[in-house]
């Protein structure tokens, strides 16, 4: 049985039209119940889900074959011990500078000044204002990252942005773009040693939809 990890929400809801697209079904009241370990309509195959974070760490020790992470969780993992064949196209949007309305960013950097910058990725904010040689104190924060510096918690976030409509909605703007990011396939490196022949037909049908979208996109 090959385990596939996933996280609920936008992952998850866009890696099942990509299982569909490779013959494999998953039913709706499966995806509705409050089950961690889900069966699809391959029965070599299953789901578990976990926390987005998480998927990385039950793929690297191999309590999942493969799984479907963002570039995001998997620059802040590290990416240890995991094989990445495959950039899926899922899950786009952009890792960003923000600031509140007013706060002039740029003069700020120019002037050498230390910034309190608050933040998820830690290692992905230390590694960018690092290189461009501006002193940072990261303070790490979970979530309602917006509110950070509306109350004075941080002079800047580093955050996730997709439309960037709740930055606007709480006075926030957008002052730089750090990386892309998409989410990949990910495989435990041990499983696809020992179990290639039971992987490989799921890997080949996942690149051939995921060529198949891209075309599709390079011609609209």
């Amino acid at each position: 049985m090959i385990t596939l990890a996933l996280s609920k929400g936008r992952i998850l809801d866009e890696t099942l039209p990509l299982l569909s697209a490779a013959g494999i079904e998953v039913d709706s009241k499966v995806l509705s119940s409050r089950k961690l370990i889900l069966p699809t309509g391959d029965p070599g195959l299953q789901l578990i889900i976990v926390r987005a974070s998480d998927v990385p760490t039950y793929v690297q020790y191999g309590a999942a074959d493969i799984g479907v992470a963002g570039k995001d969780v998997l620059i802040e993992h590290g990416g240890e011990g995991l094989y990445q064949p495959m950039d899926l196209g899922i899950g786009r949007c952009r890792m960003c500078v923000a600031v509140r309305t007013g706060f002039d960013y740029a003069a700020r950097v120019r002037s050498g000044a230390r910034l309190r910058v608050a933040t998820k990725y830690v290692e992905v904010a230390r590694e960018h204002f690092a290189a461009k040689g501006v002193h940072v104190d990261c303070i790490k924060l979970y979530g309602s990252m917006e509110l950070a510096p509306l109350v004075g918690l941080a002079d800047a976030i580093v955050d996730l942005v997709s439309t960037g409509s709740t930055l606007k909605a709480n006075d926030l703007v957008e002052v730089e773009e750090i990386l892309q990011i998409s989410s990949r396939l990910v495989i435990n490196q041990a499983s696809l040693k020992t179990r290639r022949a039971e992987l490989s037909p799921l890997l080949a049908s996942l690149q051939r939809v995921v060529a198949d979208r891209a075309a599709a996109a390079a011609v609209r």
